[in-house]
């Protein structure tokens, strides 16, 4: 719930700065107009304009819905995107301190100071190893079932809304070529009822179709760096996970060789 709150909330941030730019353009388009045309004969004709403008212009001259929504996908893309990658950060864990801080503890206090270092640290992989510590007093079986188990569930909490991320990377494009087929049937439409080939008459409409198509592939692009960032991160975090289970079932049988008195627990 924490997390879908937090989602929420980087979409409204993106959304009311969205909406926020984009009324401060409309305001200071319609207040600079008069001011613009009565200057229109001083200003060169080929004055450059920032790519800032462009987009903005080409953005507007694309209509408001279907534009809208390839916007909404890219907001919601970039909320979700964000979250995994500040959770994947928070969840990466130094690996090789966090084993030897584990192997010393066994070594000096037990399996309960081992267990106590892994609550002190954060990451998916001390909380593996406490699971495994956990079953320790058992058998060695025990620990590796406890393990895999664990593994398994942390493995889903990193993928966590990663599907939706790859879902509004297909649903850009297919609204921007949506937006394209209905805007060439507008212009045939315009066409049809003017009865007459007219280049002027059809232009518009067909600029207005490309542009969303180019807004749908550009939101697309934007989400799938992403992507791609977000599974390279799980990748690394999985395999860290994979190597340090391995590494704490080595640490354990050389426990229980050097421990052999160990007391099973009965935990029923």
């Amino acid at each position: 719930m924490k997390r879908l709150f937090s989602i929420l909330a980087i979409a409204s941030i993106m959304a009311f700065g969205t909406v926020n730019a984009s009324t401060n353009a409309y305001t200071v388009e319609a207040a600079t107009t008069a001011v613009t045309t009565s200057f229109q004969e001083e200003q060169p004709a080929d004055a450059e304009k920032s790519f800032t403008q462009i987009v903005k212009e080409r953005f507007i001259e694309g209509g408001p819905f279907f534009m809208g929504i390839v916007l909404l996908c890219l907001i919601l893309g970039l909320a979700i995107a964000i979250e995994r990658i500040i959770y994947l950060n928070l969840a990466t864990t130094n690996t090789r301190k966090l084993t030897t801080d584990v192997e010393d503890a066994l070594n000096s206090g037990g399996i309960e100071a081992a267990k106590e270092v892994c609550r002190n640290t954060k990451g998916p992989v001390a909380s593996i190893f406490y699971q495994g510590l956990d079953r320790a007093d058992e058998d060695i079986d025990a620990a590796e079932k406890a393990v895999i188990a664990y593994g398994g569930v942390q493995m889903g909490q990193l993928e966590k809304n990663v599907s939706w991320i790859s879902l509004f990377i297909a649903l850009a494009p297919m609204l921007g070529f949506m937006g394209t087929v209905l805007g060439m049937i507008d212009a045939f439409d315009k066409i049809e009822a003017a009865g007459d080939m007219n280049p002027s008459l059809v232009a518009g409409g067909i600029k207005i179709a490309l542009l969303t198509t180019v807004f749908g592939l550009i939101v697309a692009i934007i989400l799938q760096i992403f992507y791609n960032y977000i599974i390279a991160k799980i990748d690394s975090i999985v395999n860290d996970m994979e190597d340090a289970s391995i590494t704490l079932m080595d640490l354990l049988v050389r426990y229980k060789v050097k421990n052999p008195t160990v007391v099973v627990v009965d935990r029923k």
